[in-house]
């Protein structure tokens, strides 16, 4: 009803859905994209109020809305003026641009409320808190979404937080009891919820790995140069390396670079230009080979599964989905190729992995139970 309202006469059409975008309900694509721009609108101007409460995410350079000239339909990027290719914003006032407008509040007010309170999402990230965490060490494997933070020598970047400095392994703990606390605590003086915000978009978050996040310079700008998003210094290095530097950050997390491998995901593979998944001498695998279907033309395929048994790893990679209705008429289902990545001298017991020690500290603690009822030392109850 906002969008519908405020963007009457807007035709929206940068934000028109692609082909494809999976439409929610039956919504006309004309309105579709009017609520896209709306709330688009809404996002920076909350995310530039989080970057001004919060200096020390260092993230000024993201402050545009407020050098927005809404008479010449210019913008101030990073000390450079562009020209935007959309002059219809209704709702940003030249004085303040970040400040919602009373329907924005309620429009946003409404939408926190439904996410509070769904009790699906709650379930859901509770599941994520349980579960997940920054990273993890199974079976003297390293895993982690994006990154380590690194400098460009390949040494570990420090970042202050607090006062304190914290660099790697450290660093990476942080951010997870961080990350907890910014859901769980309700003392004010813990860490903020902004800093969930934080991990998504920020240049010295181990999630994101980029320098910046470009969805306004896509939206409103055409001069692609403002749409490049720069890598961290880790995957450069990552690209480059001959397994020294993976063994050093393996080290990092206390495992034994002798069999251990990096894996991690985030940036797609791109297999059609000749990049291949076992980087670092074959210290780290990349299982991001673009199982989302916008990915697909750029990796040329639909990403990959990494197997681990007793006889070693392999890697699966996977041919795109074309549609069920291929399934059915032709027989045709997701065609998959083996990569044998590595190979053991002798297969792998349960009592080698991660799951095989815990079962050992059960039986030990089952033992020394038998043993002290043995001894008399804990009296059998009736």
């Amino acid at each position: 009803t906002f969008a519908s309202k405020v963007y009457k006469d807007d035709e929206c059409a940068k934000f028109m859905p692609k082909e494809s975008v999976q439409k929610p309900f039956d919504i006309d694509e004309k309105l579709l994209a009017k609520m896209h721009k709306a709330i688009s609108i809404i996002q920076f101007k909350l995310e530039e109020d989080v970057i001004r409460k919060n200096p020390s995410y260092e993230m000024k350079k993201r402050k545009i809305l407020n050098t927005i000239d809404l008479k010449d339909c210019t913008i101030e990027i990073e000390g450079v003026r562009y020209k935007l290719n959309d002059n219809s914003f209704p709702t940003i006032d030249p004085k303040n641009p970040i400040k919602l407008t009373n329907e924005e509040k309620n429009v946003i007010e409404a939408i926190t409320n439904n996410f509070i309170h769904s009790e699906k999402l709650t379930r859901h990230i509770r599941f994520l808190y349980a579960k997940g965490s920054m990273y993890c060490t199974y079976n003297n494997n390293l895993l982690f979404h994006a990154c380590i933070l690194l400098n460009e020598d390949g040494s570990f970047k420090k970042k202050k937080i607090n006062g304190e400095y914290y660099k790697g392994k450290a660093l990476m703990d942080k951010y997870d009891q961080m990350a907890r606390e910014a859901y769980f605590s309700k003392d004010s003086s813990k860490t903020s919820p902004d800093f969930l915000w934080f991990l998504w978009c920020n240049e010295d978050s181990t999630l994101f790995g980029k320098d910046k996040m470009t969805t306004f310079e896509r939206y409103f700008i055409d001069d692609k140069a403002t749409h490049k998003e720069t890598l961290s210094p880790y995957y450069k290095l990552m690209g480059k390396d001959d397994g020294t530097l993976a063994v050093q950050i393996l080290e990092e997390f206390g495992l034994d670079s002798k069999d251990s491998h990096i894996i991690n995901g985030h940036t797609p593979v791109k297999l059609s230009k000749g990049e291949s998944p076992i980087k670092a001498g074959g210290r780290q695998l990349v299982i991001d080979g673009g199982f989302s279907k916008a990915y697909q033309k750029t990796t040329g395929i639909a990403g990959y599964t990494l197997t681990y048994n007793s006889y070693g790893l392999t890697l699966i990679s996977h041919n795109p989905f074309e549609s069920v209705e291929k399934v059915l008429k032709e027989g045709f289902d997701i065609k998959s190729t083996k990569q044998v990545i590595e190979t053991v001298t002798e297969r792998k017991r349960v009592g080698d992995t991660d799951t095989g020690k815990t079962i050992m500290d059960k039986i030990y603690n089952l033992e020394m139970l038998i043993s002290s009822y043995k001894k008399g030392i804990i009296k059998q109850k009736d």
